[in-house]
């Protein structure tokens, strides 16, 4: 199918060509008008055949692409060239535009005057359109990439990057400064024999236990605490977390490992301790001696009532110093590494009954209500006094946190070879915000404060120690103002 205006006879060989050719062909005058377009170039345009071959080639070529067809036309008439390329953009019949790649010789007679240009068209729209969104997602990538790479430079943390095999793929420049002091005489690029990294027993790790093996293998962990570096005395302290990388077919493909320099943070952490250990041992013989006397004073029948009741409110904050001393103690003996328990075969029917009774007096000046369900013999095999230890801080805070009239439950009971005691109670309840963070050493949450009821913050950090030093479980679940529940369920 073509069409063609004041063109001589043509080759029929020619003309079979340009009617099958899936490339836009046209003849064009040296003027620009065209002679023959072919069925793929209408198509192409959006243009029936006669319609096209009223038009000339300026018409349909996008306004600031022009210049620059018609420069390299007029130098192919001068001579200067015989062809050319261009890509260039052109208007179809409905006003879109299309994008073509033009290639144009020009056929002269004998004499050398132009007879007509000679023009083939491939329309690489989408071809230049693909292009686009790869140079885009190329140039998103390696910005993303240099995002990455600031990123990687800029945290506090030394960065890992392994695969599957264990092999060091990227790291910054903080892990190269953990890498020279765990690999003093070098490395070579993966973790293997030689690595002077140490857990805090200071017992050398083998290779299969070093972080990046673990993480290569596809565990994932956080806060494991180590130690790096050949001299005892200058090595660094650890926190390492990893996480596996897995491709959209859940195959492992490596890991990221994180290293935290936390040294300083447990220097302080000591000192701390430390400070805690030598002041609670400063201040137990005076407040041992002073407890002493307060008894004597009020067992003394020279003092008079009202020097009783003296005697009495000092003998009751002598005691609450008392047992916050002994609290910090028993947290500076467990940062320590101190042994926490002993335990032995014990009724604890009997251990907590006392406690409940105990706790009786705060609760009666409180206006709240104890109550103590339980069998009238339970025997496992327990630390006594850390057990009661467990019940009095327990109690202790129902009863602070509870309001006049509430009650507070007490229930022991044996569940699939485990002790379980519950506490619930209902008070004003925890925060939600507060609630992973209640067994957590010094924590006070909000309603402490809010009520401003006294306290260091050790009550349930002890109870969780003393609880796992048994090998059993503590679990809270509260609510505000809906009270309380702290169940501890221990191995008989």
């Amino acid at each position: 199918m073509t069409a063609q205006t004041h063109v001589a006879e043509t080759d029929d060989l020619w003309r079979l060509t340009m009617e099958h050719s899936p490339v836009g062909m046209a003849l064009v005058s040296p003027a620009g008008a065209f002679l023959t377009v072919n069925a793929a170039l209408c198509d192409m345009l959006g243009y029936e055949p006669d319609v096209l071959a009223t038009l000339d080639f300026q018409s349909i070529t996008h306004p600031d692409d022009l210049a620059s067809d018609l420069r390299l036309l007029d130098r192919t008439i001068a001579g200067d060239i015989s062809s050319y390329r261009i890509t260039k953009r052109y208007i179809c019949a409905d006003g879109t535009v299309v994008i073509g790649d033009l290639s144009v010789a020009l056929l002269r007679a004998p004499d050398g005057s132009p007879v007509h240009f000679i023009s083939q068209v491939a329309d690489i729209t989408e071809r230049h359109a693909f292009v686009e969104r790869l140079d885009a997602a190329e140039a998103a990538f390696e910005a993303e990439q240099r995002r990455t790479e600031a990123l990687f430079e800029s945290v506090a943390a030394g960065l890992l990057q392994v695969d599957a095999d264990g092999v060091y793929l990227s790291y910054n420049n903080r892990l190269s400064d953990i890498l020279d002091l765990a690999y003093p005489r070098g490395h070579d690029g993966h973790a293997g024999a030689g690595a002077h990294v140490y857990d805090v027993d200071r017992r050398r790790l083998p290779v299969d236990e070093l972080p990046s093996v673990r993480a290569a293998r596809g565990e994932q962990f956080d806060g494991v605490l180590l130690m790096v570096g050949e001299d005892p005395d200058s090595r660094r302290a650890l926190s390492v977390s990893a996480r596996p990388v897995r491709d959209r077919i859940g195959r492992l493909m490596g890991a990221v490992v994180a290293h935290q320099d936390v040294t300083d943070l447990l220097r302080a952490v000591r000192a701390k301790d430390d400070f805690v250990a030598m002041v609670s041992h400063e201040l137990r013989t005076p407040l041992t001696s002073a407890l002493a006397y307060l008894e004597l004073l009020d067992d003394s029948g020279d003092v008079t009532a009202e020097g009783h009741q003296q005697v009495g409110a000092a003998r009751r904050n002598m005691l609450r110093m008392s047992h916050l001393v002994a609290d910090l103690l028993f947290a500076a003996r467990v940062s320590a590494g101190s042994s926490v328990i002993d335990p032995y075969r014990l009724d604890v029917a009997t251990v907590l009954g006392e406690a409940v009774e105990a706790a009786g007096l705060d609760a009666y000046g409180a206006g709240v209500r104890v109550e103590w369900h339980g069998p009238s013999s339970l025997v496992a095999v327990a630390d006594g006094m850390r057990l009661r230890q467990v019940l009095d801080n327990l109690l202790a805070n129902a009863i602070a946190y509870s309001r006049a009239g509430d009650l507070v439950r007490v229930t022991l009971s044996e569940d699939r070879g485990h002790v379980v005691l519950t506490v619930a109670d209902e008070g004003v309840g925890i925060d939600r915000l507060d609630v992973a963070d209640v067994f957590t050493r010094f924590f006070r949450g909000a309603n402490a404060r809010r009520l401003q009821v006294p306290g260091a913050g050790l009550g349930l950090d002890i109870v969780r120690t003393i609880v796992e030093a048994h090998a059993g479980e503590v679990s809270l679940d509260s609510a505000p103002g809906a009270g309380t529940t702290v169940r501890v369920a221990l191995p008989r």
